[in-house]
């Protein structure tokens, strides 16, 4: 969001906090998908169902004792830039989002057949990391690797913003997204594997996605979550073949 200098009235900030506050409740309407952002305003919003997907880098950190600046510009650009068209190649699609070098959506998905569509981008997500480091190591720069975290659940859908500034965004809360982000922060470590689901997404697979993920009980993350390292077939053999 683009800055627009205003002056800040904390009389004005009090009335402002006051009128969210003195909301009722009934604003917030559970619904079993995502309507359109376009039905939001600053006093409803919408508990729906929905996918989310989160991708991060692997020891992003790392990257800078390993590169100079414009490389690493290069490849945080060429990472970002194309995971976004991947995540971004889902007609269900209803946010995507960039933090740092973490990128992330969120999807409508209603139908059992929407999930298993997430389930593609997944795994083009991580077919898409084998191109990149095909077009990395031809540059000599360091290969990547990702973890990605994917699960199926209820979120809140709301706008927030500074009203009347322009500056707003829709803002998606709950335990779908906290979920998928923490299984992201532990997919792809110490060898597992690079993609982990949680189990609320893995229940609504049909039979042959769900028979590619293995079963693993996380301590930390308190469950079963379900992992693999799947990749786009075709996709995978266009890249084998030209890498």
């Amino acid at each position: 969001m683009d800055g627009n200098y205003k002056p800040y009235s904390w009389i004005s900030s009090s009335s402002r906090i006051k009128e969210i506050l003195d909301q009722p409740a009934g604003q917030f309407e559970e619904t079993d998908d995502l309507p359109s952002r376009d039905r939001l305003t600053y006093t409803n919003g919408f508990y729906g169902r929905c996918s989310a997907i989160f991708i991060d880098i692997r020891d992003s950190s790392g990257l800078t004792a390993k590169h100079k600046r414009p490389t690493l510009a290069k490849i945080y650009r060429s990472f970002i830039s194309e995971m976004v068209a991947v995540l971004n190649a889902n007609e269900n699609v209803r946010e995507v989002n960039i933090v740092g070098d973490c990128v992330w959506a969120v999807y409508n998905t209603p139908l059992k057949s929407d999930i298993d569509a997430v389930f593609s981008v997944a795994s083009k997500a991580n077919t898409l990391l084998k191109l990149l480091n095909g077009h990395f190591s031809r540059k000599s720069i360091a290969a990547l690797r990702i973890g990605v975290g994917v699960d199926w659940g209820r979120v809140l859908m709301i706008k927030a913003g500074y009203s009347g500034s322009s500056i707003n965004d829709v803002i998606y809360m709950g335990d779908v997204v906290n979920k998928a982000a923490h299984l992201a922060h532990k997919a792809g470590r110490n060898y597992e594997h690079p993609i982990w689901f949680g189990p609320g997404f893995y229940g609504n697979l049909n039979e042959h996605n769900s028979g590619l993920l293995t079963q693993k009980w996380d301590l930390e993350l308190g469950g079963w979550i379900y992992s693999g390292n799947i990749v786009s077939t075709v996709m995978n053999t266009w890249v084998e073949e030209n890498f």
